[in-house]
């Protein structure tokens, strides 16, 4: 996607060659006009998967997720990162967060996912893949099935991509990093 190449390229920030940061436009701040078109891209990609549910996790996710559920036509979950008092039945996992560099429990209320759910799940990164395997450890408990997963950036030199690839997930990343150097990047589509 070339839009948001060139807004990693001009409004991201390598903080060093493993940290991006993208605050500009996606992760505190967002570039509504950029995630519409996250939404369509993922759309076209899955559209014909009989997706019943996308599912995020807070909070980066949520925009670009929004962005693809409202096109499907298709409720958006948001796993939470905290159990709120509100929530009565929850599915927990753990995730280790490499940019918090903590592990902490992750929940989906059991009434909104399923048995026989097909499911997109959608994240702002993909890089080691632990926040997918809490995702995935939850759409499991719920025996739903993931039929896609979608990243807005991705760092295929770190062990996520090849985790979802071996598990022959249809994965689709917008913007697909194939390595950093000196905070260049290299693209892996070019």
């Amino acid at each position: 996607m070339k839009a948001l190449k060139n807004a990693i390229e001009t409004r991201g920030h390598f903080i060093n060659d493993e940290v991006l940061k993208v605050d500009a436009f996606l992760n505190h701040q967002i570039d509504c006009s950029l995630v519409d078109e996250m939404g369509n891209e993922f759309y076209e990609h899955f559209k014909n998967k009989g997706i019943t549910k996308v599912v995020t996790i807070e909070s980066s996710g949520i925009a670009p997720a929004y962005a693809t559920a409202i096109r499907l036509n298709v409720p958006l979950i948001f796993i939470k990162k905290t159990q709120p008092s509100t929530m009565i039945d929850p599915a927990f996992a753990e995730v280790f967060s490499f940019t918090k560099n903590k592990t902490y429990p992750i929940c989906i209320e059991k009434e909104y996912l399923k048995k026989g759910d097909k499911v997109l799940f959608i994240d702002d990164f993909l890089a080691n893949g632990e926040a997918f395997k809490g995702t995935e450890n939850l759409i499991a408990q719920a025996q739903a099935e993931i039929v896609g997963v979608g990243m807005v950036i991705e760092k295929a030199f770190q062990k996520g991509h090849a985790y979802i690839a071996e598990k022959g997930y249809d994965l689709l990343a917008l913007a697909s990093i194939a390595g950093v150097k000196n905070k260049k990047i290299s693209w892996a589509d070019e």
